[in-house]
């Protein structure tokens, strides 16, 4: 098993930043695929961003220039850097693991039990 912990969601003024954390402990992967969904109300749980191992990245149409994503491979930790934040990337945040192709949502087994990210205008 391997298990998520996810920091950083909270409440921010239109324009903003915020950065969220997911470190993953247990029985990890070598070669593994981290992740970052959202889920706004009434919607459907959305891929926003992934990394592999081997710093392969893939981003959602909608956050390309804006998000980052990045890890650390050594303490098993994703981080998604948030900028230029809009009212409609409100969600909850959800961190993912797996092995595989990053933008396929078949390669994550494992989930965080998401972080709350509130946009106001």
């Amino acid at each position: 098993q391997v298990q998520l912990e996810e920091s950083g969601g909270g409440l921010v003024q239109a324009g903003g930043s915020l950065r969220l954390s997911c470190a993953a402990s247990g029985r990890t992967f070598s070669s593994d695929t981290m992740g970052w969904f959202r889920q706004a109300p009434g919607k459907e749980r959305d891929l926003v961003a992934a990394v592999t191992w081997s710093a392969n990245t893939y981003y959602a149409d909608s956050v390309k220039g804006r998000f980052t994503i990045s890890r650390d491979n050594a303490k098993k930790t994703v981080y998604l850097q948030m900028n230029s934040l809009k009212p409609e990337d409100t969600a909850v945040y959800y961190c993912a693991y797996g092995k595989g192709e990053p933008s396929l949502i078949r390669t994550y087994i494992y989930w965080g039990q998401g972080t709350q990210v509130t946009v106001s205008s």
